[in-house]
């Protein structure tokens, strides 16, 4: 039994970058956040910080057509 991946002959695998948060949906979601609820704050506390991020958090849970966006790929819906 061999332990190799059977990669057919049309299919090139190709090594991505050690660090490549931009092919991270999750990286995505959170610079949005980031950019849109939490930049330009002075926080008071740690737990202020996470109430912060929960907030930012749920207000994304309640507009799912913003993660799909954030997270669509064109060149990965183009086959």
């Amino acid at each position: 039994m061999s332990n190799e991946l059977a990669v057919p002959g049309n299919i090139t695998i190709l090594p991505l970058p050690s660090k490549s948060p931009e092919l991270n949906p999750v990286e995505n979601l959170w610079q949005f956040m980031r950019e849109n609820w939490l930049s330009n704050r002075v926080f008071k506390s740690y737990d202020d910080i996470v109430d912060h991020c929960c907030d930012a958090w749920r207000k994304l849970e309640t507009q799912p057509w913003r993660v799909m966006s954030i997270g669509h790929r064109k060149w990965a819906n183009g086959f």
